[in-house]
């Protein structure tokens, strides 16, 4: 697949495969870009800056309701290719895919109503006749630097907020996912933009430093792991850098959550979303706090095992294969290192190549891996806490803090968690893994900083310009 230099397609000079992660098989390729390309994509973005920043609202826009438009027209075809680069089972690349396009359309009518606003000024002596009018201007050119586990929408979510503000932006995707990127690209390619508003560059992660601190890309969004992100911002001090770097999101259920239907209800939501990319979410449920009083695990058990794991592309299938046999092996890894320090396989705890059975395991010292650590993988701890405020605590004793499910019918207790859990989010009645396109969303601690969702990102990517006038009768 050609990759995009200043909106042109293009071709470098070493050759990638991309392989399925469930049987190995080879499902496209694409190539590196060269040095000379990335240079020129960043020259284009540069110098196409300032037009950027003047287009009209509608033809932003209408470029936006575009991507809309074609991703919603090819929606089974990039599904399928999701499923083939990334391993995600179909069911789940299918709503990847209608998130894109409620991304790109929401970005088209944030485009339109992006107008910034009046201050009067006469609330003091010395500004009578004074108004101030104050506007949001882009930053400048924006680098995306994107993940393999939703190569779709985490890309809409850096490509689609630059377009809105006008400014043009040079993306890398992740290397073990660049084709949905690339055929993205293609949707991009037949929108009016100006030549260099956008440029795809496949390039491999050792590389990707020089994208970090060129100067003419003074805004870094980055959504990737802990360790990424401290690199990135220690290597770009002075550029306005936004971390989405994931977590290890818990869930409470409260001591009034328990109905027969509560449970069933929660074991559900917390049996998928703990599984439906393989574990590799960064909202994916992977610690489990249950009020001593309630029955959970026994349901909790009955709705893991009932999953359907096997081959993404059968529609039947919930869990798929991890990114890599890498990815299995690490997380079996970290299994084994918590049952040897005391914690109980209740189900799972098997691999099967790059598959991973989805995993409950209790008894889990609070210093293990599994528990401390960003899991990505479909392991769940489950642990007995004796009332919600030791449920807040267990829930906040964590280097991470990006959302957090509570499980209540009480508007107190919701209340009590929204104040005291340290989290970027929190999500009552379900679980951590709910994310709405058009909210913000990112994290705090080691969960990075800056938020997402298509306005949020908007403010992120500009900043405020404002104008004085004087002598105005109000």
């Amino acid at each position: 697949m050609d990759f995009y230099v200043a909106g042109a397609p293009a071709h470098g000079d070493d050759e990638v495969i991309v392989n399925h992660p469930y049987d190995g098989r080879p499902v496209g390729r694409t190539t590196w870009a060269t040095e000379d390309q990335v240079e020129a994509a960043v020259a284009a973005a540069a110098g196409v800056a300032e037009e950027a920043a003047a287009l009209p609202a509608h033809v932003r826009a209408a470029a936006l309701d575009h991507v809309a438009h074609r991703i919603a027209e090819r929606r089974q075809e990039i599904a399928e290719l999701i499923t083939a680069e990334n391993g995600k089972p179909v069911k789940w690349a299918l709503i990847e895919a209608d998130r894109a396009v409620s991304v790109f359309r929401w970005a088209a009518e944030e485009a339109r109503r992006f107008s910034g606003g009046l201050q009067r000024l006469d609330t003091d002596p010395g500004g009578t006749g004074r108004l101030a009018v104050v506007r949001r201007v882009p930053r400048g050119p924006v680098l995306g630097i994107s993940p393999f586990n939703f190569p779709l929408n985490l890309v809409a979510h850096k490509v689609a907020p630059a377009l809105a503000v006008g400014a043009p932006i040079v993306l890398k995707p992740a290397p073990a996912t660049p084709l949905t990127a690339l055929l993205l690209g293609s949707i991009l390619a037949g929108t009016d933009l100006p030549a260099g508003m956008f440029s795809i560059l496949p390039v491999p992660n050792e590389r990707a430093s020089a994208l970090v601190t060129d100067p003419r890309l003074p805004i870094v969004s980055v959504t990737g792991s802990g360790p990424v992100g401290a690199a990135i911002r220690r290597a770009a001090p002075d550029k306005h850098v936004t971390l989405e770097l994931g977590g290890n999101a818990a869930v409470l259920l409260c001591a009034d959550y328990g109905s027969d239907k509560d449970l069933d209800w929660a074991a559900q939501r917390v049996a998928i979303f703990a599984n439906y990319q393989a574990g590799q979410s960064c909202i994916a449920v992977q610690r489990v706090f249950v009020n001593d009083t309630l029955d959970f695990l026994p349901r909790l058990t009955a709705a893991v095992e009932a999953l359907v794991t096997g081959d993404p592309a059968d529609p039947a299938v919930d869990v798929g294969p991890m990114i890599s046999e890498d990815a299995a092996r690490r997380v079996a890894a970290w299994v084994d290192e918590a049952v040897a320090a005391g914690a109980t396989v209740v189900t799972g705890g098997k691999r099967d190549g790059a598959t991973y059975s989805p995993t409950i395991l209790t008894g889990v010292p609070a210093d293990a891996k599994v528990m401390a650590e960003e899991v990505f993988g479909p392991v769940l701890v489950v642990s007995p806490v004796p009332d919600d405020p030791a449920g807040f605590a267990a829930i906040n004793d964590s280097a991470y803090g990006l959302q957090a499910g509570v499980f209540t019918h009480d508007l107190q207790t919701a209340f009590a968690a929204h104040r005291h859990l340290r989290v970027g989010g929190v999500i009552v009645g379900d679980v951590p893994s709910y994310r709405a396109d058009q909210m913000p969303y990112g994290g705090v601690k080691g969960s990075g900083s800056g938020r997402e969702g298509v306005a949020s990102a908007m403010e992120d990517y500009t900043e405020p310009r404002v104008m004085v006038l004087t002598g105005v009768e109000l």
